[in-house]
């Protein structure tokens, strides 16, 4: 006979209710916890602006020359099949906000991928917006900007003063876009 009288029912649910309470509290706190790291992380912020990139057709995009507006910069590669399916709509937002002038969203794709590959892409499907070159470091610069995991595509929405307003580990959807427009 043992020398613990049995657990009743109602305790053993009342046990497990708790353990799965403290568990995804656990989760919930690790969660904000990567994310208030990742949304706060002004240096990284800063020091996105002030890369200097290259261009596939050649030259340097200096990404300070792009602030002060809004803007969306897409990361991206040509191996990347969602990457790839995403571009088109990507361009279409971008031609939709350009039309809009002053009040519009700024587009920006950063490649990270080999120029050749992105040259050879681009030839077939032009796109509206600049592009430019981050090769394999664009992955450590993705996840500098709150991309923990490095998966393409990235796409961040920054506001006129440099800020991140928004984040997307994943293919962009239409509403996504029209949603972000909003922000201009």
């Amino acid at each position: 006979m043992s020398a613990h009288p049995p657990m009743s029912v109602a305790r053993r649910r009342w046990l497990a209710g708790g353990v799965a309470l403290t568990a995804a509290a656990g989760g919930a706190w690790l969660a904000w916890e990567q994310t208030r790291s990742t949304t706060s992380n002004d240096a990284a912020l800063e020091a996105f602006w002030q890369l200097q990139l290259q261009q596939p057709e050649g030259g340097v995009l200096s990404l300070a020359s792009l602030r002060g507006q809004p803007l969306l910069v897409n990361f991206w590669a040509t191996w990347c099949p969602p990457c790839v399916r995403e571009l088109p709509l990507i361009n279409q937002f971008a031609q939709a906000q350009a039309a809009r002038g002053t009040h519009a969203v700024r587009v920006l794709g950063i490649a990270v991928d080999q120029a050749a590959a992105v040259n050879k892409w681009l030839a077939r499907q032009p796109l509206s917006f600049p592009v430019a070159l981050a090769g394999a470091g664009g992955v450590t610069l993705t996840r500098s900007l709150g991309n923990i995991n490095g998966g393409l595509p990235f796409t961040i929405l920054l506001d006129g003063k440099g800020h991140v307003q928004a984040r997307k580990i994943g293919e962009l959807s239409e509403k996504e876009l029209q949603q972000w427009a909003t922000f201009s």
